[in-house]
């Protein structure tokens, strides 16, 4: 593996850092939020949501400017989008010119998501781009922890009313390294032979290295492969011998947000205020939540091909649904015969919790993290990349992320209002209710694609060849 792959390969995954810290970053300034701009619950879901609304535009129409601009380029502008959402939520003046930001920024999470993960699989040499794909995967989830961090220590600098400015405008640095960066990166392989400047992509395959060691013998197989995608173009995506698989990849997108992860992600602060921490340790605890999603996924990504995406995705379900149950139980059992909680909810606004119930919520969000970290997060990507066949991979796989946006969104939106007009525990029970239907499609349904041929899975979808 070259030094120059190397580079571009971790240049590109900067995409997937800023994704994750970008989405993260807003969980330790909600409170902040509500007061300044004096948000009720429907619009502080709004506000977390903005950027999510802004990422499903991003995912769903970043395909033609990538082709015709090229992966390079339109990264390049991912990063001005990250870096203008970060600087101007920092400085947005009211409520209005921060959900504009936000959306910015959501437009940069959905373009990445799709370009850098691209980028990477069409510089990188077969034999090496399982690997280097995962890295987006892992810096996704080290931007998450990144930002708990970066926010844990802006909180402890005692800025004043002015933190939440200061928490957002740190994704400034590392946009701004993720834009200068990219303009040492080579253009990806593929699009310059889809331009037809072969022998600038002859430039770059000799810097990157080929599985065969032949540039030409490559550049000829970019252009076999291309030729065959031009051709299935025009095949329509929704038709009866896609329903299965485009029903598995909805349904799991949907599934993987009626967990209720993102919530976590985004709410866990506020969660942990409402059990009666104080700020600051809330703070310091959604680190530990960064900390067990990031060792977690590591694990993950080192056993999926040895167990399986299905015995991965039963155990995750298993942990979900322990750690939702455990999770409600803390919002509305009363003290008495458990003896561990010293009250049920008093009104929408105000519980009390002994010090018990504080460690059980933490234990029941950690549990929640590594089971979402060993199931849905590691599985949901690989499983939607292998149940479509190519010629519609790109679009499939589209549809997938476009569901999961959308819910993701719907979920992160209506939270605080179901807190608000029923109780916190209410969504956590809601989650497992979903959580029990997903370990039975994982047990009874789910069909196991380790070391099984592409083809073979898709005919075990009913999808025919086309010949």
């Amino acid at each position: 593996m070259t030094k120059q792959l190397w580079f571009a390969t971790f240049v590109a995954a900067l995409g997937g850092l800023l994704f994750g810290f970008d989405t993260a970053v807003i969980n330790g300034t909600t409170s902040q939020l509500r007061n300044v701009f004096n948000l009720s619950e429907a619009n502080l879901g709004l506000t977390v949501a903005s950027a999510l609304i802004g990422t499903m535009f991003g995912a769903f129409f970043i395909g033609k400017p990538t082709d015709k601009y090229g992966r390079k380029l339109i990264l390049i502008w991912m990063a001005v989008f990250y870096f203008v959402s970060a600087l101007g939520s920092a400085l947005a003046w009211d409520w209005y010119s921060f959900l504009a930001f936000r959306f910015i920024g959501g437009i940069g999470v959905g373009g990445a998501s799709v370009v850098s993960p691209m980028y990477i699989a069409e510089i990188s040499p077969a034999k090496y781009r399982g690997r280097l794909v995962a890295i987006f995967q892992f810096d996704i989830v080290f931007g998450i922890l990144l930002a708990f961090f970066s926010n844990y220590l802006v909180d402890s600098m005692k800025l004043g009313a002015d933190n939440w400015r200061w928490m957002f405008g740190m994704e400034c640095l590392p946009a701004a390294a993720f834009f200068i960066l990219l303009f040492f990166n080579k253009r990806s392989p593929r699009w310059l032979v889809s331009m037809d400047r072969l022998d600038d992509a002859r430039a770059v395959l000799d810097v990157m290295g080929t599985d065969t060691g032949n540039v030409d013998e490559e550049i000829n197989e970019i252009r076999k492969a291309l030729a065959e995608e031009s051709e299935f173009k025009t095949e329509p995506l929704f038709q009866r011998k896609y329903f299965r698989p485009l029903w598995i990849a909805a349904a799991i997108a949907i599934l993987g947000q009626l967990s209720g992860i993102n919530v976590v992600m985004y709410y866990s602060g506020d969660i942990f205020q409402v059990a009666g921490v104080d700020k600051s340790n809330a703070l310091l605890q959604t680190i530990s939540l960064g900390g067990i999603n990031f060792i977690v996924t590591l694990l993950a990504i080192a056993v999926i091909d040895k167990l399986g995406r299905r015995v991965l995705m039963i155990a995750g379900s298993i942990g979900y649904v322990i750690s939702l149950f455990a999770m409600a139980a803390v919002f509305y059992v009363r003290e008495g015969s458990l003896g561990f909680l010293s009250s049920v909810l008093l009104d929408a606004d105000g519980i009390t919790f002994t010090s018990a119930g504080k460690y059980l919520l933490l234990g029941g969000m950690l549990a929640f993290v590594a089971s979402h970290a060993f199931g849905m997060g590691a599985v949901i990507w690989v499983y939607l990349s292998e149940i479509f066949p190519n010629r519609i991979r790109a679009r499939g796989q589209a549809f997938g992320s476009f569901c999961l946006w959308v819910f993701c969104a719907l979920v992160s939106w209506v939270f605080p209002v179901a807190v608000k007009q029923l109780s916190p525990g209410a969504p956590f029970l809601f989650f497992a209710v979903c959580m029990t239907g997903l370990l039975f499609w994982a047990i009874f349904i789910m069909i196991e694609t380790k070391n099984v041929p592409l083809e073979e899975i898709h005919n075990k979808l009913g999808i025919v060849s086309k010949q």
